[in-house]
């Protein structure tokens, strides 16, 4: 059995946690440190992370654990970061996603697989 003063969980407004300072799509936003992107931007009342490539429908966090990909945003100019998955530091600028996610460059077809990785 855990004693009172140590739990599994505690609230997310918790004072003993520093707030930083980051930019979502240009404007400076305090959040507590030592979270995800995406809990931090929770936090701070962020409702809009992203876009449906198809009906441009809002989307936001949904499972916090890397499975939906619902969180993806464009951090320090990477785009399609999972930001339940990178943990917030002060100076970052987070932008929201529009549209369709950017996948890795693709392998170009005419090199033989057993070339395309520099072997």
């Amino acid at each position: 059995m855990t004693s009172s003063t140590h739990t599994l969980f505690r609230p997310l407004a918790d004072s003993r946690d520093a707030s930083i300072e980051i930019f979502f799509n240009g404007a400076p936003l305090a959040v507590p440190a030592g979270r995800s992107v995406a809990a931090a931007l929770l936090a701070a009342g962020v409702s809009r992370f992203r876009a449906t490539p198809v009906s441009g429908a809002p989307r936001a966090p949904y499972c916090m654990m890397g499975a939906c990909f619902e969180c993806l945003v464009e951090i320090d100019g990477v785009p399609s970061r999972q930001s339940c998955m990178v943990e917030v530091q002060a100076g970052m600028r987070v932008r929201s996603q529009e549209g369709a996610r950017d996948l890795p460059p693709s392998i170009d077809a005419d090199v033989p697989l057993e070339n395309a990785h520099g072997r």
